[in-house]
């Protein structure tokens, strides 16, 4: 009970918000300081790297001086750098010359430290094995890239060098360029981690305080401002919900704030006049969604009769066509029709959008396209015309992709236009199906004087045309992939060994297109218009 307590889980909330901001001020801070820290540390090590190396003798590397002046000049060096170490706290300075083959080994030409450090100190000449693949990279870094500086973070805990900071920096001989000797200041940083976490420890009391304080004052206040008139707008919706009767005292009486909490109160009981009175009004409203629904099935048989549903027999050729609108009234249409008697012309078509819109645009097209094609004509020529005829008043911006072809019915020449629509598909006995890659024009309508490409082939005996709109490519199955021209022409050819009729090959392609999107609502149109051209042979 006390996890379906509204204030509970509000406080619950509060705190984990609370707890979260703490633990990334926290974490912040304590990276904030530990880079600031760190860069600190790395300063004060190169500043001391860099005043250790202006002390160092150069003809004491290069072995210019001998005997007693050398030994007086390397004490000089060795006390003056003890010095350095003690008043600017660094551990370990220490002269190293790295052996360039593998940078395996180091050999120490010096080594000081400060009286409070344990370390080893390593005589002149002592040859020692690298401590690994960090070191290793930045002796290379400074020998062979010409690095200035190489900074080393070591935090190996209670270990025996504890946490410190080593810079290395580069010593070159009196005019050479090339290093071979390198410069290293190491400092301890055991005061970092002293002072890291006496932070975190300090932000975690901080935090325990205020939360406390803030938790009392907070509990009270919500209760009054917010659970309280909360549970009486929980109990009134309850009630509506139950009884769907207008309440005896509105909510607005006895919630006043001027806040949210007095806003949502009167909102419910606007609700529920509004609810009450959209109770009345939904037999109206399914009455009138029930004309709207016999009007478009009205306007669906109208468009249906549109288009030709005899599909004459001559000995020339067989023809079928079929569409299925994804709506009950759609945008795609097919025709065909004799322009006279030895010219058959074809069309199928796409109008943008969808519905009664498009339904519209497509009864025009379509009798705009016959009616110019009945007065002759190429197929380009007939499209200029109705583009322009189109795009007068066409302020809705609509257009429609169409392929229209003229076959002469005698010789099997056939003359076309595609207008942005789907590439047509032809079969050649002894080929099989295939995709005719036509050259494309702008869609109709889109803007007015374009003149439409033209192209021509031949058909013989045999040969059959299939255009299809863009619902048989672009059908969609449950995982979202397309139907695509690949599995249509497989399709096809999977019925080229059948003697079927063009109808019969129409009604395949739609099983196998129904197989593919399974439980897939459709989406788009889908619209098939095929001819099996015979000619004068048959």
């Amino acid at each position: 009970m006390l996890r379906k307590n509204l204030a509970v889980q509000i406080v619950a909330g509060f705190v984990c918000v609370i707890a979260v901001l703490a633990v990334l001020v926290c974490v912040i801070g304590y990276q904030r300081f530990t880079l600031s820290a760190e860069v600190q540390y790395e300063d004060c090590a190169y500043n001391t790297a860099r005043t250790a190396a202006t002390m160092i003798v150069p003809e004491l590397l290069t072995g210019e001086i001998a005997g007693a002046e050398y030994q007086m000049r390397f004490k000089m060096l060795n006390d003056e750098w003890e010095r350095l170490a003690n008043t600017q706290d660094a551990t370990f300075i220490y002269l190293i010359r790295p052996d360039k083959t593998d940078y395996n080994h180091i050999e120490f030409f010096l080594s000081v430290m400060n009286k409070s450090a344990h370390y080893e100190r390593y005589p002149s000449g002592y040859l020692r094995k690298t401590s690994n693949d960090e070191y290793r990279n930045a002796y290379r870094e400074i020998c062979e890239n010409g690095k200035n500086m190489a900074t080393i973070f070591r935090d190996k805990g209670d270990s025996e060098t504890g946490h410190h900071i080593t810079v290395m920096i580069p010593v070159k001989a009196r005019n050479s360029d090339r290093v071979d000797w390198i410069l290293c200041v190491q400092r301890q940083m055991e005061r970092l981690n002293f002072y890291r976490k006496s932070y975190v420890r300090h932000v975690a009391i901080a935090a325990a305080v205020i939360l406390g304080f803030v938790l009392t004052v907070y509990g009270v206040y919500l209760g009054r401002l917010l659970i309280v008139p909360l549970k009486k707008i929980a109990s009134e919706a309850m009630r509506f919900a139950g009884e769907h009767t207008e309440p005896e005292s509105p909510l607005g009486k006895h919630i006043t704030a001027k806040n949210e909490i007095g806003q949502l109160a009167r909102t419910v009981d606007a609700m529920e006049s509004q609810v009450l009175s959209y109770i009345d009004g939904i037999t109206r409203i399914t009455q009138e969604k029930e004309q709207i629904k016999a009007e478009l099935n009205i306007a669906a048989g109208i468009q249906a009769s549109m288009l030709p549903r005899e599909f004459p027999v001559r000995k020339e050729f067989e023809i079928f066509a079929s569409m299925t609108p994804a709506k009950e009234v759609g945008g795609d249409f097919y025709d065909f029709f004799m322009a006279d008697d030895s010219h058959l012309a074809m069309v199928i078509a796409d109008v943008s959008g969808k519905g009664v819109p498009a339904s519209l645009f497509m009864a025009i097209s379509k009798a705009l396209i016959k009616n110019r094609a009945l007065m002759g004509g190429s197929p380009g020529e007939i499209l200029s015309d109705v583009n322009n005829q189109l795009c007068e008043g066409n302020e809705a911006g609509l257009f429609v992709t169409v392929w229209l072809g003229i076959v002469d019915i005698k010789t099997g020449n056939v003359k076309a236009s595609n207008a942005g629509h789907e590439y047509p598909a032809i079969f050649r006995k002894g080929e099989g199906w295939s995709l005719m890659k036509d050259k494309h024009s702008p869609a109709v309508a889109t803007m007015e004087g374009m003149k439409f490409r033209e192209y021509e082939f031949d058909l013989k005996s045999g040969d059959c045309i299939y255009l299809y709109t863009d619902g048989v490519a672009e059908a969609t199955n449950i995982d979202s992939k397309l139907y695509g021209t690949a599995r249509m022409i497989d399709a096809l050819n999977d019925t080229a060994g059948l003697k079927v009729s063009a109808e019969g090959v129409l009604s395949a392609m739609k099983k196998n297109v129904d197989d593919f999107t399974g439980e897939a609502p459709q989406f788009d149109d889908i619209t098939m218009l095929m001819l099996k051209f015979y000619g004068e042979g048959e």
